[in-house]
């Protein structure tokens, strides 16, 4: 394969790409790869500070935003686009409409690997979800030259499509420093449910990038307070939880398969 080699993910919030896959992100770019971020909302509901304090949504996702850009140059992210979805309320947008502008960076910036959140939303988050729906029917559309959009660009089919999963000894390193992550969602109680090795198609070795991802992290500073005891560990044991990240689920390729464990989300198309 000739062509550039590019990455796309999509997440819901300010953050998600740095305390998600940070050190993947920054391994890649180092690379030469292509990485692009598309982010659902500004994160706007995510205050930790005392109530009175609170800068409001538009004010509140101004500061995410810049957050987000100053880590995405951390991650050598090439390009950083937002879906303008309200943070807390990405399960409520139109599908059609948010389907629609997936579709058009799909077709614009033609990955050859896109990466979202598992079909649980890593711990049960309701944006989480739905865009990781909301994506898997962007590709679908985006590969269907009969699907037309914004600006009736040529069809992309994606050749290999990821989720970013929990592994067990990511979950274990965490849950032992912040404990548990379970919150109520309509009556019922979510929370991290790690995905067992067998189920991992994917690991990459993360540890180069493992520097920028934690400077990207502290870069999202209106969230520390959230990981304030995972941000407080001994650095080498906060490079052990970033290095236990490179975790992820082929949903499908169409250049590889089998059981054997991939060391590259690039592997048959390199």
């Amino acid at each position: 394969m000739t062509d550039p080699l590019r990455l796309l993910a999509v997440f819901a919030h300010p953050d998600d790409e740095s305390m998600g896959m940070g050190g993947t992100l920054a391994k890649y770019s180092a690379e030469g790869v292509g990485t692009y971020l598309v982010c659902a909302s500004r994160g706007e509901r995510g205050w930790f500070g005392p109530e009175e304090q609170n800068p409001g949504l538009s004010a509140l996702g101004q500061l995410r935003e810049g957050e987000l850009i100053r880590a995405g140059e951390r991650l050598g992210l090439k390009e950083i686009n937002l879906l303008d979805c309200i943070d807390g309320e990405v399960d409520k947008a139109e599908p059609e409409e948010i389907i629609g502008r997936l579709v058009v960076h799909l077709r614009r910036i033609q990955p050859q690997v896109v990466v979202t959140f598992p079909p649980d939303g890593g711990y049960g988050h309701p944006d989480h979800i739905a865009i990781s729906q909301f994506t898997a029917a962007a590709i679908l559309c985006a590969s269907d030259s009969s699907y037309n959009d914004f600006f009736t660009q040529p069809a992309h089919r994606v050749p290999k499509f990821y989720y970013m999963v929990d592994s067990e000894d990511f979950v274990d390193l965490v849950s032992s420093a912040i404990g548990d992550l379970s919150f109520d969602v309509d009556g019922q109680k979510r929370g991290q449910v790690a995905w067992k090795d067998w189920e991992v198609t994917t690991r990459v070795d993360v540890s180069p990038g493992w520097r920028s991802a934690y400077e990207a992290i502290l870069c999202h500073e209106s969230q520390l307070a959230s990981i304030s005891p995972l941000i407080s560990l001994p650095e080498e044991q906060i490079r052990q939880v970033i290095c236990s990240q490179g975790a992820f689920y082929r949903a499908y390729s169409l250049v590889n398969g089998g059981r054997k464990v991939e060391a590259d989300l690039f592997e048959g198309l390199r």
